[in-house]
C-alpha cells in the first residue's frame, strides 16, 4: 500500500476487533469524548475556531512601568480609544443575527505607568494580527491572520480561506489592527497542515516578531490574539498546557486522495466545526489529518482560527487552529483546551508557499499500527509506539534499514505513542532532513538515521 502524497506513515485500515481495542485509524483515544472545532462559518455571521479561558486573579501578570518593555513595544504604538460597544446577536440560524461592533482596533492602555506583562505583549503583537472576511457563493465567514512581512503576506488557516472546504475561489478582505481594509488574494493553501498564505497590497504594515516554538516550556505564558465571533483585537491569556500534542481533525479541504485516514464513522475524536456553525458530520468523502500542536488554556473561540498565540515578550509562538469542546452545537465554546500550530513549522510552510506556491512534507515510507507494551499489535485502548507492518520499497525507511516488526518510539525530538503521532512527527520535518528514529527491535532499543523524502505522487 503506497502512502498518499504529503501524507507520511498512514495507519493501516482498522482491523476487526472487540472492545476496548482501538482501531488504528481512530483519533487519539485520550480525546474521544471531546470535539475540538475548526472555526466554522455561517452565512452572514460564521467564524473560525478560537479562544477564552484565562488564568485566575493576577497570577503571572507582573506589573511594570511602560519603559521596561522593549523598543518593539513602544514602536507598536500605544493608541487610546473609546470602550468597545458590541451588540451580540443570538447564535441561531438567522443570518440577520450577526455581530455589529464599533470598537478601537488597538490595545487600550489608560495607565502607562502600571502595565502588566499581558498588556505589553498584546501591544507589541496586535498590530501584526488581522481579521479576515471570506465569502463565496452564498457562504461567508471570518477568521484571523498574522502579518509575516511588510510585502503584505499574511499567514492563516486553509479552513479560513476555503470556508472549511466549501469555496475554491473565495473573495477575501483583510481588516488591519488600525481599521484599514484591503482586498486580498490567496497565494496558496496547504490542507495537510491547515495553513495558508494570503497577500494584500498595503503600506505601513507591521510584520510580526516570531518566537522559537522549539524552546517553549509547559507552563509558559500563552496569549491568544484574534477575532473571536468577529470581535477584532480580542486578547486572552493562559499557559502552554502541553507540547507535541497530536490531534486528529476532519477537514473537507483535504483532497480525497490525500487524507491520513477516512473520517471515523462514529464521529469520535477531533473534528473541525463544519461550515454553518453546526456540529453535523461532513460528507463521507471528507478525510482526517493529524496535526502536531501546542495545547493551551488561553481562551480560543470561533473566529480566532489563523490568529496568533503569543509569548510574554509579544512574539508569535503559534497559529491558533482548533478547540476542544465538551459538547456539540453552535453554542459550544471554549472550555480551556485549545490548539495552536507551532510557529517554526507554520513559518516553514508559509515560506515554501510564498516561494513555490505549495508546501512539502517529510515522508518516511512505512505502514504502521498501534503497538502494545510487549511490542506486538495493541489490544488495549492505549498504545506504546507505532508497530511497523510494512516498509515501502525504495523509501527512506528501507534505505535506513527499518524492518517490519520494529516499534518506532521517537522521531527527532518527538515521542511516538501511536500511528497518528508518527504521521504528525514525520510531516513536521523538512524534506531532505536527516532525523534520528528510535526503534525497539526484538526487545532491544536502537537509533537509526533517516533522511526524509517528499511523498511520491500517486
Amino acid at each position: 500500500m503506497n502512502e498518499q502524497p504529503g501524507n507520511s506513515d498512514r495507519p493501516l485500515p482498522p482491523q476487526p476487533q472487540t472492545p476496548p481495542r482501538q482501531a488504528p485509524s481512530v483519533s487519539h483515544p485520550a480525546y474521544a469524548a471531546h470535539q475540538p472545532f475548526y472555526g466554522g462559518q455561517n452565512p452572514g455571521h460564521g467564524h473560525t475556531a478560537s479562544t477564552k479561558e484565562s488564568r485566575g486573579g493576577a497570577r503571572g501578570r507582573r506589573r511594570v512601568g511602560l519603559a521596561t518593555f522593549a523598543a518593539g513595544v513602544l514602536a507598536a504604538g500605544l493608541v487610546g480609544g473609546g470602550v468597545a460597544a458590541a451588540t451580540l446577536g443570538a447564535l441561531d440560524d438567522d443570518p440577520a443575527a450577526a455581530i455589529s461592533q464599533s470598537a478601537p482596533e488597538s490595545i487600550v492602555v489608560n495607565n502607562t505607568d502600571d502595565v502588566n506583562t499581558i498588556t505589553g505583549a498584546a501591544v507589541k503583537a496586535s498590530p501584526s494580527v488581522v481579521t479576515i472576511a471570506v465569502s463565496g457563493g452564498t457562504s461567508g465567514g471570518s477568521g484571523s491572520g498574522i502579518i509575516l512581512d511588510t510585502e503584505g503576506h499574511i499567514l492563516t488557516n486553509t479552513h479560513v480561506v476555503t470556508l472549511g472546504g466549501q469555496v475554491s475561489d473565495p473573495t477575501v478582505e483583510v481588516k488591519l489592527n488600525d481599521g484599514r481594509v484591503f482586498p486580498a488574494t490567496v497565494v496558496g493553501t496547504d490542507p495537510l497542515s491547515d495553513l495558508a498564505v494570503i497577500k494584500i497590497d498595503a503600506p505601513d504594515l507591521t510584520a510580526a516578531s516570531l518566537g522559537n516554538s522549539d524552546e517553549l516550556n509547559v507552563g509558559d505564558t500563552a496569549i491568544a490574539i484574534g477575532a473571536p465571533l468577529g470581535l477584532s483585537g480580542t486578547v486572552t491569556d493562559g499557559i502552554v498546557s502541553t507540547l507535541n500534542r497530536t490531534i486528529s481533525v476532519a477537514s473537507s479541504a483535504v483532497p480525497e486522495e490525500q487524507p491520513d485516514s477516512a473520517q471515523p464513522d462514529d464521529g469520535e475524536g477531533f473534528n473541525f466545526l463544519p461550515p454553518g456553525g453546526s456540529a453535523e458530520q461532513q460528507p463521507q468523502s471528507q478525510g482526517s489529518i493529524f496535526l502536531n500542536v501546542i495545547q493551551t488554556d488561553a481562551a480560543i473561540n470561533q473566529g480566532n482560527s489563523g490568529g496568533a498565540l503569543v509569548d510574554a515578550d509579544g512574539r508569535i509562538i503559534g497559529v491558533n487552529v482548533a478547540i476542544a469542546s465538551g459538547g456539540s452545537g453552535e453554542s459550544t465554546g471554549n472550555i480551556g483546551v485549545g490548539f495552536s500550530i507551532p510557529i517554526n513549522y507554520a513559518d516553514r510552510i508559509a515560506q515554501e508557499i510564498i516561494a513555490e506556491g505549495e508546501a512539502t512534507h517529510g515522508f518516511l515510507g512505512v505502514s504502521v499500527t498501534a503497538a502494545g507494551s510487549d511490542g506486538a499489535q495493541s489490544t488495549s485502548t492505549f498504545s506504546s509506539g507505532a508497530l511497523v507492518e510494512r516498509v515501502e520499497a525504495d523509501s527512506p525507511a528501507e534505505d535506513a534499514g527499518l524492518q517490519a516488526g520494529d516499534v518506532i518510539t521517537k522521531v527527532g525530538t518527538y515521542a511516538i505513542s501511536d500511528p497518528q503521532s508518527l504521521t504528525a512527527a514525520v510531516r513536521i520535518q523538512s524534506v531532505g532532513q536527516q532525523v534520528p528514529v528510535e526503534v525497539v527491535r526484538g526487545g532491544d532499543a536502537r537509533t537509526v538515521d533517516v533522511t526524509l523524502a517528499q511523498a511520491p505522487a500517486q
